[in-house]
């Protein structure tokens, strides 16, 4: 990763829940291992009712626009690449009310990291004009409502 993680710290709460438990400090695509570290967080979820599973995504989102924007400005750098909270509120966000299989799951990393790589208008246009924590988020929960579009074609 170009930009310098020294400003991260995994004993502050905000850097560890920002930095996805850590996954976000892995050196080449911290973005797919902050996915990927959403996975036993869906699986936690899955007994939800969906009316109980919104409601955690919800709060995860909200208190993502804290989170990434407090991490963001720690770090001095918009959007830091080792920030992933918001890669965690976009899979969930695929993942919602979907059939829990190892095929979903794989199809909806799949989907969800396409979205958020190659940020299809109007995520791309939100990426580039949105700041802050709110546009840190929200470029992912759009590509998370994209890939959630296409998961329930799919299932």
């Amino acid at each position: 990763m170009s930009k310098s993680t020294d400003k991260f710290f995994l004993t502050n709460p905000i850097h560890f829940l920002a930095l996805g438990f850590g996954s976000g400090l892995m050196p080449k695509a911290p973005g797919t291992f902050g996915t990927l570290a959403a996975i036993p967080l869906y699986f936690l979820m899955v007994p939800l009712s969906n009316i109980y599973y919104a409601a955690v995504v919800l709060l995860i989102c909200f208190s993502g626009i804290y989170i990434c924007g407090k991490a963001a400005s720690d770090a001095g750098v918009h959007d830091h690449g080792a920030i992933v909270w918001d890669e965690i509120a976009g899979f969930l966000i695929t993942m919602f009310m979907v059939p829990v299989s190892w095929q979903s799951i794989a199809v909806g990393f799949l989907l969800f990291r396409l979205f958020d790589i190659f940020k299809p208008w109007p995520i791309s246009y939100i990426d580039k004009h949105v700041d802050g924590g709110f546009g840190i988020m929200f470029d992912d929960v759009l590509a998370g409502v994209f890939a959630l579009a296409c998961m329930h074609l799919i299932f």
